[in-house]
């Protein structure tokens, strides 16, 4: 199965969930904190032969999220930013924030509601998960 995640207010930047501790190198390198669970649940998740997409509308370039994933011991199998997303959908009469058929992805992990209407509409998985959903690991863990 490929399964993909947001990375704003779903994996990071959000001072309302708890993140994974830092150690000195992210620090000095100003590497961006990840949700806490984040990487526990990805090693599950490689470990269950799924792959791990990053699907996010932000302009990041692709080797920083790469990186950053790296940086803490993790690996993603394949990564969408807004350039991608929208090269993707350039000629297919579709208009919305994040499209996962473009790229086979199964399940679509975000916090964004306006992406599970998009799913409703457009016949694709979402889980969305709060800033406050403290058992968001095992919510997308039973829905695979």
């Amino acid at each position: 199965m490929i399964i993909s995640f947001d990375l704003d207010d779903t994996l990071i930047l959000n001072n309302k969930f708890d993140l994974d501790k830092r150690n000195l190198f992210h620090k000095i390198f100003r590497i961006e904190r990840l949700r806490k669970g984040t990487v526990v649940l990805f090693k599950e998740l490689k470990k269950r032969k799924h792959k791990i997409y990053i699907y996010t509308t932000s302009h990041r370039s692709i080797s920083k999220i790469k990186w950053m994933f790296y940086s803490y011991g993790i690996s993603v199998d394949y990564i969408i930013n807004q350039q991608k997303h929208q090269r993707s959908l350039l000629n297919k009469n579709i208009y919305c924030s994040k499209f996962p058929p473009s790229f086979n992805i199964d399940l679509h992990v975000d916090d964004s509601k306006g992406v599970q209407m998009e799913g409703d509409k457009y016949g694709f998985k979402v889980i969305v998960i709060s800033e406050t959903d403290k058992d968001w690991t095992q919510k997308v863990l039973k829905s695979i």
